[in-house]
């Protein structure tokens, strides 16, 4: 991560990136069978791709490492239900998430898939230079903190209490 540098995605630029990231993949003739979600950040741009791709088949997998601005788990851990691998037998799979950060939470999902799976792709909105994994579509490279528009508030509170920006927007 680069200093202080923060990336500041909106709704609308992420609509935007979506679009264009699924032109990419539908320009390079790559028609995925099954779009496997990462969650949490990668539920948003699933289906969004799923969509402007018309693939209906879309699977997630849960998977956490980082626990804070910077701190992570020391591997990312697959949490339950993780998707019965015979599903994807013989399938096109599309990984989506939103940022490929140090790759890990990627290679995690990608070696689950990789031995039966017909071929398996990923798809982000940023990656970093520094991920293990080079995914195959990218929307763009930055190496900065990201803001997206999904996790810069905290979580809702009981009507009344104050809402106010989470330690990661400031």
């Amino acid at each position: 991560m680069t200093s202080d540098a923060r990336e500041n995605l909106t709704y609308e630029d992420f609509g935007r990136a979506v679009r264009e990231l699924a032109q990419t993949i539908a320009d390079d003739g790559y028609q995925p069978d099954i779009v496997l979600s990462i969650a949490r950040g990668g539920v948003f741009v699933a289906g969004g791709l799923a969509y402007a791709l018309d693939c209906k088949n879309i699977h997630l997998v849960n998977v956490e490492f980082y626990t804070g601005v910077g701190t992570t788990l020391d591997m990312p851990v697959m949490l339950a239900p993780v998707p019965n691998a015979i599903d994807f037998t013989d399938k096109k799979v599309l990984i989506a998430d939103d940022v490929a950060d140090t790759g890990k939470t990627l290679k995690l999902v990608h070696d689950f898939c990789v031995e039966t799976v017909a071929e398996v792709r990923s798809a982000v909105i940023y990656e970093k230079s520094q991920s293990l994994v080079k995914c195959e579509y990218v929307w763009k490279r930055t190496d900065d903190w990201i803001n997206f528009p999904w996790s810069v508030l905290p979580p809702v509170r009981k009507s009344g209490e104050p809402i106010t920006p989470s330690k990661e927007a400031l």
